[in-house]
This record gives structure tokens, sequence and C-alpha cells, in this order.
């Protein structure tokens, strides 16, 4: 019998459609979220009769829906009218002043921000803003190093909803009391999934990414507990697609419970990743290197310079093999040619990294 006899053709696979089964995939409905987006969604009704919209804090931990719920609410806004400009940021990758207006630039089509002030720029995006009504959705909110422009914006735009979305309800307690009177946000949290919503997401996710009957049901069971017992959707989502992976690696066109329980391992050995509990430059760099998986150390570097990193090529290397111990990245050695022995930074995204 031939080494690839047993295997799955190379034209075969478990997997019906990946995407459905990534962190950051929206599905066209969004279960169990239905209150808490009537919630937001009546903040912003206002502005349809060109009235000043509310503001909302939404809390709660990590994968329980928050950034996906305020995504649908959006895009249903955009199918409903052009008058109200939706924006969304996210503020772990956007956390300045500057480089949030720079992003809200780029979404409402200006272009000339070359050689601008921040100030030039809050002016800019006020006036633009200005001409309809705006809805602001501000992402992780609690990683911006300034709130010059919340504060701007909340003084300046005159019908707009802002929406801020935190992990933690403490963070607004501590805002500054100038900006707080004058966001008055209502307050929306997003409590974990309970064990039936828990089992009706992964089901959906199976339906869309997988072919009919590759799992079975104790292996769904299972992952579904595991799902709630961590509290968090995207623990499942690992486990669904490692599982699978697991089951093609052994030529099974069902993925068994034998194969749950050794992906169950992988996820009891890395833990659950997340960017909080990095600092600042390695957040960036991680960021760096998810955007630019494949590449060279040195071109990274490279790339972290020219988006304003002021660490030394050496302090980048330790934060790399900081993020390489931790198993968000690999590094992979590659000998010969012209720049000699070189690295190869690889973004794993396998991790529940939180960005």
């Amino acid at each position: 019998m031939g080494m690839f006899d047993d295997m799955l053709k190379a034209d075969e696979s478990l997997f019906k459609n990946p995407v459905a089964l990534d962190y950051d995939y929206l599905p066209k409905l969004l279960p169990f979220r239905e209150g808490e987006q009537r919630k937001i969604a009546a903040c912003i009704k206002p502005l349809f009769q060109r009235r000043n919209g509310r503001n909302i804090l939404i809390y709660g931990k990590s994968g329980v829906g928050k950034t996906a719920a305020c995504k649908h609410v959006l895009k249903e806004l955009e199918e409903q009218t052009d008058k109200i400009t939706p924006i969304f940021i996210n503020c772990w990758q956007k956390n300045t002043s500057y480089k949030i207006l720079t992003q809200i630039c780029e979404l409402i089509g200006y272009r000339l921000t070359h050689n601008k002030k921040t100030d030039e720029l809050l002016k800019v995006v006020v006036k633009l803003l200005n001409k309809e009504s705006a809805v602001l959705v501000f992402d992780e909110i609690d990683k911006v190093e300034d709130y010059d422009f919340l504060y701007y914006f909340l003084e300046s735009i005159y019908r707009k909803s802002v929406i801020l979305v935190t992990n933690h309800k403490k963070w607004y307690n501590e805002l500054d009391s100038r900006i707080k009177s004058r966001l008055v946000a209502e307050m929306q949290e997003f409590e974990p999934y309970d064990l039936k919503e828990t089992a009706g997401i992964l089901r959906q996710r199976i339906l869309h990414g997988f072919y009919e009957g590759v799992f079975n049901e104790e292996s769904i069971n299972l992952i579904t507990n595991k799902t709630y017992q961590l509290k968090d959707i995207r623990s499942g989502l690992y486990l669904l697609k490692e599982a699978a992976n697991i089951a093609e690696e052994n030529a099974s066109r069902k993925v068994e419970l034998e194969h749950v329980k050794k992906a169950i391992g992988k996820l009891d050995d890395f833990k659950i990743k997340n960017s909080e509990d990095l600092d600042e430059d390695t957040r960036k760099i991680l960021h760096i290197i998810k955007n630019n998986s494949g590449k060279k150390i040195g071109d990274l570097f490279k790339v972290y310079q020219e988006d304003g990193g002021e660490l030394v090529y050496k302090t980048f290397q330790r934060k790399v093999k900081k993020l390489e111990k931790g198993k968000y990245i690999s590094v992979n050695k590659k000998t010969g040619g012209k720049d000699g022995t070189t690295s190869i930074l690889n973004y794993d995204n396998t991790k529940l990294t939180d960005f």
C-alpha cells in the first residue's frame, strides 16, 4: 500500500467554506443578539429625522458578539439610507487621534491628509460629517492613547450617534469628566452566551463551514461544552477548525471524538492568546506581522519604522522572540541567497488573538 493511499484525495476536503470559521466572519444572521442590536438601532433612529442621536457604551468580555452586533447594525444602516455616514474604527489598530482621523478621512473619501496636523484634520472631518449625519463606532476604545478626537466630535458634530465598545466597563468610570458629561452614554452589557445559545452559534457555523455529516452529535456536544466553559465563542471556532484539520490529517471523512479531544489538548496547551496580554509595542509588532505574514524580519522592521515605531532593531528582535515564545507567530530560518540567513515571520491565525 502506498504512503498516500489512505489519505483524502487532493480535491477532497471536509471544509465547504473555511471563511465561515474565521473569528471576524460576519454571518447574514447574528443569532441571540437581537435585543442588543435593537438597543443600538434605537440610539441611531433619531438621525433618520435629522435629530441628534443617542450615545451608547457597549461592554462585555471578549468573544460575546459586541463587534459583530455593531457591524450588523451598520450594515443594515447602509442598506436603509445614504444620508447617515457609518464609521467603524478599531482603536487597537488606530490608537491615537491622528491615526483615527486619517482612517476616517480614508473611509469618507478625503485624500488630502498629507502634512496636515491633528487639529487641521479634526476640522476637516467635522466639516464633512456635518453635511449629513454620522454614526461613529469606536471598537476597543480603551486602547486609545488620547481622547482629543472624542471630545471634539461630541462638541462639534451636530447630528451623530457615538458608540463606544470595550471589554471593561471600569474604563468608562475612569473617563475624563469633561468627556463623560458630554457623552451621556446609555449602557448595554453583552452577557456571555448560555449553553443553548453557544450550541446554536456553533451549529450555524458548522452548517456554513462544513459539508453535511462531517460532525457527529458527540463531537458537536463536546466542542459546545468546552466553548461554554471558556465563555468565548472564538474558542469554539478554533476547535471546529482544528478538529477538522486533525481529521483530514488522519484521512478521515468525519470528525470523530478523538479528533476533538486532540484539538482541545492543543487549546489547553496554548490557552487563549489575547492581545491584551502584550505591551503596546509588542501588540503593534504583532499587528504588523499579521498584515504582512510570510515576510522577512528586516522588511517588517522597516514597516514598523514607517508606521512610527521607535524601537531599535535589537529591541524589535526581542519583541519578536517574545511573540514566538508565546506561540502568536512562527519563525522560519531561511539560509542562502543574497541575504544569507534570515528569519521569515508568520502570523499564526489559529490562535485566538483579540484584534
